[in-house]
């Protein structure tokens, strides 16, 4: 729903792929990495390379969304890499794995933005198939790094359906400094400690006196909650120019977009919770 990776650019001559960074954050962090390619056939397994000099002293990472990536799936000319049935286009990710940590931490890749997917669904399984007449739409929208576009492809079509929601509820990672090196100036939510209210981040500032009523409905319900600034954007930015509010919410996430996030399972339970009162009562 709302992943970083690769896009298969071209094929080189000796059967290596050359890529294009899709998303935000700094996709080094991947280099040397295991990686799948998503091609029509299936998805393939291969190896992100490691720059040049990359074991050097004085080697510093590249950055940047120009940054030229390559990928080893094996083949030695761009026939094998046919044969795969690898085609540029086709998009790489790194594979995910779930980590218990101590406690009710756990530690995997791109928790942004399954961690906001698991709480709708089980959100959806708490609600039930009857709300008793309100009107309320779930929705999973893809490609969110890519610029929102499940999401303004959604708004576009319910403003011309006449159904554009009088409220919408993003549900993304808060981006946390609640790491050992982070200062607590900006992003200030700790893990463990309830869903966040993303009262402002770079696409959307929630009017404060809805920032209150979250706050009001998650006490009356013994919801852990905190609410704070971060980064980055939100899918419910695709609404607001057709006249719904968004009020944001999320969980705290330890280095986000990195090949290790770290979550506490708490928070995603209290966003779950959170998201079942606010679709029966708001």
């Amino acid at each position: 729903m709302d992943e970083i990776g690769y896009e298969v650019r071209t094929v080189l001559p000796d059967g290596r792929l050359e890529l294009q960074s899709r998303g935000g954050g700094v996709l080094a962090y991947f280099l040397g990495h295991a990686a799948l390619v998503h091609s029509a056939n299936g998805m393939h397994p291969g190896v992100l390379q490691l720059p040049d000099g990359w074991d050097k002293s004085d080697f510093q990472w590249p950055r940047g969304p120009r940054m030229t990536t390559h990928m080893d799936v094996g083949a030695h000319n761009p026939e094998q890499v046919a044969q795969l049935g690898i085609k540029t286009g086709d998009f790489i990710t790194i594979p995910k794995k779930y980590h218990k940590l101590l406690g009710r931490r756990a530690a995997a890749r791109a928790f942004d933005d399954r961690i906001g997917c698991a709480a709708l669904v089980s959100a959806a399984w708490a609600l039930g198939p009857n709300l008793n007449g309100r009107d309320v739409t779930f929705i999973w929208s893809t490609s969110e790094e890519l610029g929102l576009e499940g999401a303004a492809a959604a708004a576009k079509r319910m403003a011309a359906q006449g159904k554009l929601p009088d409220f919408v509820f993003a549900v993304d990672t808060f981006v946390s400094a609640d790491s050992p090196l982070e200062s607590k100036r900006f992003a200030d939510a700790i893990l463990g400690q309830g869903f966040v209210v993303r009262a402002v981040d770079n696409s959307n500032i929630v009017p404060r006196n809805l920032v209150e009523k979250v706050i009001q409905l998650s006490k009356a319900g013994g919801i852990a909650v905190q609410y704070g600034v971060t980064g980055g954007g939100n899918d419910g930015a695709a609404f607001s120019p057709f006249g719904s509010t968004n009020v944001a919410l999320g969980w705290p996430l330890r280095y986000s977009h990195s090949p290790g996030e770290v979550v506490d399972v708490r928070d995603l339970e209290a966003l779950a919770k959170i998201i079942a009162a606010a679709a029966r009562s708001w």
